[in-house]
């Protein structure tokens, strides 16, 4: 006998459309699977590299004792902070991921936000990327070199694979990037406990003396301070990663400033907890001869455990690059998305959900990066640009403030917060450049300038003969990755 025809298609469902009706499609977008524990891990991972193990004493240098040192530490921590409010309220008002690219698109129009597309695709973020991977090879081959430096050339293969490593894990799965995330973050917040909590035992004991006279000799340079401030916020960076993947979080409304008043005091008391650990064992003079800190704190106070150090230096800096990639990949898609990159960079992968392309383009560009040695001295002179978008973000807030109170704002903060946050941007831009200019800071400004000559011809004019040798490599390429162009679900 037949079986009784479904009333709208006139058939009876096989197993594989019930299946389908129980677990329907995902749509070809980014998916909300980032919690606020993720969210947390992501701003304290990335923010906890290798810096505050390997080299605080570049803030001890610039200002020149130990309690200004202890005070530059905490201000980049109130500083940090002061920019995450901001950045909290601009998150909840423009829920799109990208991070400053879309607020400075909102705020002031498609020209400054490409530029600082331009500015932080191509340099800043693989450049970061590169530095945090060499950091990670040098700690990992050092055991294989006791007494003498690592080969140049066994580093830099460890660095390479270290980020294609990271580059795969991120293209494969957002929920494995999460966790690796996580697991990494819990990894240095056990070092960090360990080197605080013994530094606070050494200080219960009567190790004082250093912190006697903590402010002789310190500098008052306009210069030197602006130098330690950015040695010290080159720690810190990273405070505003969740807002590069506004569009994965879940209930951004309440994790993202949630977890911004979680994560970013928690760094801050860390940071300033592990410098008052090394004073308590090392004199200003120990800690400036030391070519890594926290090993030459291991040594002195977890003698039979000091291996442990290395080791978690080592976790620490996988998971800072591990959430560095995560966050770059999101700008670059988000960039390809409105017109500012190519198109390829801007499709998602139709398996598993994430911007492969994207991710792809910042790994091949680190790589690229981590073959010259003075990679440090490019992400030194180019500092000040991230901190003139910075700037130009905190504008873009008070400017929308009068410009589009249309827009809903689930976090409304005190707008002297932002006016601070432009004040001390403009500070940390200038500072260095008229305590000691430099060519390299008219290259790097000419090179963000620069852009704009890609961006008459191919954005703003959209050139069309260019489309017919574009679109071949971009149709091999999206067949090649198994990729697609983000479906549109608002």
């Amino acid at each position: 006998m037949r079986k009784r025809r479904d009333s709208q298609n006139g058939c009876v469902p096989n197993d594989g459309q019930k299946a389908s009706m129980k677990h329907p499609a995902k749509a070809t977008v980014l998916q909300k699977e980032v919690s606020l524990l993720s969210g947390v891990c992501l701003i304290v991972g990335t923010m906890i590299g290798s810096g505050i193990f390997i080299s605080p004493k570049a803030v001890l240098l610039n200002t020149g004792a130990v309690g200004p040192c202890l005070l530059v530490w905490a201000s980049c921590g109130l500083l940090s902070t002061l920019g995450a409010l901001c950045y909290a309220e601009l998150g909840t008002m423009i829920t799109k991921s990208g991070g400053e690219y879309s607020y400075l698109m909102e705020g002031f129009g498609p020209v400054v936000a490409y530029l600082y597309s331009w500015t932080t695709a191509i340099v800043l973020k693989p450049s970061s990327f590169a530095i945090i991977s060499l950091s990670f090879a040098k700690y990992a081959a050092a055991p294989f070199y006791p007494g003498c430096t690592p080969p140049l050339i066994v580093t830099k293969c460890l660095a390479a694979a270290c980020i294609l490593l990271i580059t795969l894990v991120n293209c494969t799965s957002v929920r494995l990037a999460s966790f690796v995330q996580n697991f990494f973050t819990a990894a240095k917040l056990m070092i960090i406990f360990v080197i605080v909590v013994s530094g606070l035992v050494m200080l219960a004991q009567g190790h004082t003396e250093n912190f006697s006279n903590s402010f002789d000799g310190g500098s008052t340079s306009f210069g030197t301070i602006g130098l330690a401030f950015y040695n010290g916020l080159w720690a810190y960076d990273g405070w505003n990663q969740l807002n590069v993947i506004t569009e994965e979080l879940k209930n951004p409304y309440r994790n993202l400033p949630l977890a911004v008043l979680i994560g970013i005091p928690l760094v801050s008391a860390c940071y300033v907890l592990v410098n008052v650990s090394y004073f308590t064992v090392m004199t200003t003079t120990e800690v400036l001869q030391s070519s890594a800190v926290a090993v030459t704190y291991g040594h002195r106070v977890l003698h039979p455990v000091s291996w442990i150090v290395p080791l978690f230096v080592v976790f620490s800096t996988f998971g800072s690059a591990n959430g560095s990639c995560f966050t770059a990949g999101r700008l670059t898609y988000v960039a390809g998305r409105e017109g500012h990159m190519v198109k390829i960079l801007s499709y998602i992968s139709l398996r598993r959900y994430t911007p492969a392309p994207a991710l792809m383009f910042n790994g091949l560009l680190a790589l690229f990066y981590s073959i010259p040695a003075d990679i440090e001295v490019l992400i030194n002179y180019f500092s000040f640009a991230q901190w003139a978008f910075y700037g130009l973000t905190a504008l873009a807030l008070i400017v929308m403030r009068f410009t589009r109170k249309d827009l809903p704002r689930p976090v409304r903060i005190p707008i002297v917060f932002a006016v601070l946050m432009v004040l001390i941007s403009c500070y940390l831009v200038l500072a260095p450049i008229i305590d000691k200019p430099e060519m390299e800071y008219l290259y790097c400004t000419m090179f963000i300038f620069s852009g704009l000559v890609l961006y008459y011809p191919f954005v703003y004019r959209k050139v069309r003969w260019l489309n017919k040798y574009i679109e071949p490599i971009t149709m091999h390429l999206q067949l090649l990755m198994e990729v697609v162009p983000p479906e549109n679900v608002q």
